[in-house]
């Protein structure tokens, strides 16, 4: 019975150890504050920015960019402006930290999960900048802000 009480431990342990493991890769992270179960978040393979979001991308008029008709892309229109984003492009770096008609906003895209979100990059007065943690929670993009480096 000591065998299988020592198995059942060690089986156990990582699981529990994950939080810890993952504060000696991430020591600015807060993990006492969580509404995911550490047991749903995998490594993706990549370590932090090994997928490098894109900051400030340059943007060039429809008319002379270099898609053809059927190039599938994520659109978001926030007052007034429109700006496209090639899924080709969201494929390697699946966030885009920029801004919309006078909106910061994170374009991200999961090619795992074949879904694009878009969102808000302001929170509590400050605008937050987004990386990618090269974690997945279900098959999903886990992404972080540069500021306080909060896994979202």
């Amino acid at each position: 019975m000591k065998h299988i009480t020592l198995a059942l431990c060690l089986f156990a342990a990582p699981l529990a150890a994950q939080a810890p493991f993952w504060e000696n890769e991430w020591p600015n992270t807060d993990f006492s504050n969580t509404s995911v179960a550490f047991t749903e978040i995998l490594s993706g393979g990549p370590g932090r920015d090994g997928i490098p979001a894109l900051d400030d991308p340059a943007y060039e008029p429809a008319a002379d960019a270099a898609l053809v008709a059927t190039e599938p892309v994520m659109v978001v229109e926030l007052n007034g402006q429109a700006r496209a984003f090639p899924i080709r492009y969201l494929m390697w770096h699946e966030i885009a930290n920029t801004e919309v008609g006078g909106v910061p906003v994170a374009v991200t895209f999961c090619p795992l999960c074949n879904a694009g979100l878009v969102f808000d990059r302001r929170l509590d007065g400050q605008v937050l900048d987004f990386g990618v943690t090269g974690k997945l929670r279900f098959s999903g993009l886990v992404m972080y802000d540069r500021q306080t480096e909060s896994w979202w």
